[in-house]
Parts: structure tokens; sequence; C-alpha cells
């Protein structure tokens, strides 16, 4: 029997795009032929904004970007000034940093199981999710003063210590992470609903992750032992001991357990930082107001969605001459048609969840 291929648009309005996402699937019945992802609804500029804003202004905008890890965008921008200055960053400072950087890795990670479950079918895995990332979003609040968009990582250091009782508190959520997990593996990982729509679907070998510049979960799915922060460590992180987690199929179901896998390790570097981090300044003797001398430098970082990385221009005056950011989000989203293509209509909001994107990195 022939069949007439038809075009269908999931999106931009779609609740299970992660945002204003648009993808125009070109469908032979229910099996996708081809998945294109229309971007660009969210845009604002960012990069053009920030190159009339001083290097300190610049920063809020990166809490834009990854809005859901926004702590690690900050890190990057910072330390990609800080390079261009030569600044020293206090001892104290630098395992704050680490701290929530780290906490801001799993916040995010929540929001990505519990988003992906919810697509396909499962509320409560949700629901659970959104609790336990609330615990982080209140040591981000008494911290800092804000839930989502920080700016507390500054240039030099962190804008301010950490409140008193508030290292108690994230003892308390690590000391307890055990137990989530327990739930997650019990309530998500052990459904066979789960299993069944993520396992041996849109496989992504080594070779073609590599060859599309995939980075982060989406690569080390696959099997590929690549992460920023032991490949070309940043601030502190050459002094604490973790894992990188590996999957072995590179399907939906390796993309989906590696956050959980990460996860883990997040919470075995907090437990590091936070029995060696001394006491101490936390912000460097900065200029009020920075002119780094002239010149240019990239620097990366390893945030939730895969590498970041900031290429910054100097020309010796407040503003920086170039502001580009290297978006991971953006990067693993091309890779959407590829593995879409063969697989169901209902596949691809599976696939697109494990891709992890937020569409606010993705337009900048």
């Amino acid at each position: 029997m022939q069949t007439q291929k038809y075009e269908l648009n999931m999106g931009p309005q779609h609740p299970s795009t992660h945002g204003v996402l648009r993808i125009l699937l070109e469908l032979d019945g229910e099996i996708v032929v081809k998945a294109t992802p229309i971007i660009g609804y969210l845009h604002r500029g960012i990069e053009k904004i920030c190159e009339n804003k001083t290097y300190v202004q610049t920063i809020p905008f990166t809490d834009r970007m990854d809005y859901l890890a926004a702590m690690g965008n900050n890190l990057g921008i910072s330390q990609a000034i800080e390079k261009l200055m030569g600044v020293a960053v206090p001892e104290r400072a630098e395992y704050i940093r680490v701290i929530m950087a780290e906490l801001s890795r799993i916040a995010s990670h929540m929001i990505c199981i519990g988003s992906l479950v919810m697509d396909i079918g499962g509320v409560t895995g949700f629901t659970f999710c959104i609790r336990d990332r609330e615990e982080i979003l209140e040591l981000f609040n008494r911290a800092c003063g804000a839930r989502m968009t920080f700016n507390y990582i500054r240039v030099g250091g962190v804008s301010q210590d950490l409140p008193e009782g508030w290292v108690d508190a994230c003892w308390k959520f690590v000391k307890n992470f055990d137990r989530v997990m327990e739930t997650y593996n019990n309530l998500i990982v052990g459904n066979e609903i789960v299993q069944l729509r993520l396992k041996d679907i849109a496989f992504l070998s080594a070779e073609r992750a590599i060859a599309m510049s995939a980075t982060g979960a989406v690569l080390r799915a696959s099997g590929v032992n690549y992460d920023v922060r032991k490949a070309d460590p940043y601030g502190i992180y050459d002094r604490f001991d973790f894992d990188i987690p590996l999957g072995q199929k590179g399907d939906n179901w390796d993309r989906f357990m590696l956050r959980f896998y990460e996860m883990e390790q997040s919470v075995r570097i907090i437990k590091q930082a936070l029995e060696q981090m001394p006491e101490g300044p936390v912000m460097a003797k900065v200029p009020k107001v920075i002119k780094p001398p002239a010149g240019e430098v990239y620097h990366r970082v390893e945030n939730a969605k895969g590498e970041i990385g900031f290429y910054v221009v100097s020309d010796g005056t407040t503003k920086p001459y170039r502001w580009h950011a290297r978006r991971a989000a953006m990067v693993n989203l091309q890779l959407l048609d590829e593995l879409c293509q063969g697989n169901k209509l209902g596949d691809v909001v599976a696939i697109l969840g494990t891709l992890d994107p937020v569409l606010g990195e993705v337009d900048c």
C-alpha cells in the first residue's frame, strides 16, 4: 500500500517542545522521515546587547540563557573576564562557586528527568522532581536572594558570603540525596512504561556524536569519555575526586540515565567542597571600573547541557569589542533530525527530552 508523505508542525506552542521550539515534521504515516528544528522564536540578541554593556553588566544576561542552570553560565563568563584581567579568586570563593555550579547542575537535571517523564505520560515523576528541586532553589534564595536568575558569581569571586546556617542546610540536602535517588529508582527508573518508551530507540554512535560536536550527557551517553572538568580543569575542579559516567549504546535510555549518574557525582563533589572549604574573603580586589587590557580569550566550562564557552575580545575599553557564547543546547539540538528519522511520531517528544534543550540558550 502506498501512502502520501505529509508535513506536521509540532510547536512552537507545543508543551513538549520545552519552550518556543518549532519542529517541522515530514511523516510517512506515523514514521518520521525528517524533523527540522526551527529556532529563533526566543532570540533576544544577547551577544550584541553584551557588546554594548560593561563587562560586569554582561553577567546577568547569561542568567537568561540557560535559565535552568544559570550558575554555570555566571561562572563561565566571570572566569573568562578574570582570564583577560589576570585576577586571582580567593580560595573560599572558589569552593562556593563549585558548590553553586554543581547544585545548579542537579537542579537542571531534575527538570530534564521530570519533564521527559511527563512528556511520555508520567506526571507524578515530574512533581517529585519539582519538589526536590525546590530545596536547591531555596538554598540559592538564601545565598543571593534569587531562585532562577542569580548574578551571584561575579568577576573576582561571589557577590556575598554564605549566610549563617547555609552550610548546614546544604549538608542536609546532600545527606538526604540517597533517599531522593531511591525514590526516583522506584518510581521512574523501574517503571516498565518508561523503559519501553526509551530503551533501544534513537541510537547515536560515538563517531556521529563527535562529528556533530555534541557535548555533555548527550556525548557521554554514546561512550565518549569527555568532560571539561576533567579534560581541561578550570577553577579548583582538579582537587576533587569524581567519576565521569558513560553510556554504552547511546540510545534514549542511556541519555536519560546519564542525568541520574551525573547527579550522584555532583553530590560527591559538593560533599568534598563543603568539607574542604576554608574561611576567608569571597571577593578579590577588583577595580570598580573593569577595563581589561586589549586581547582575546575563550573560556569553557561544563554546564548541565554540555560545554558552554565564552569568547571575549577586549579593545582596552570598558565594553567588550566582541562577545560570543558557544551554547551546548543549540549544538546538541542539531542531532534531532538524525535521531528522529525512522522512529515514530510518539518518539519525537522522548528524543527531544533526552537532548534536554532550553530555548533561552538555543536562541540566545
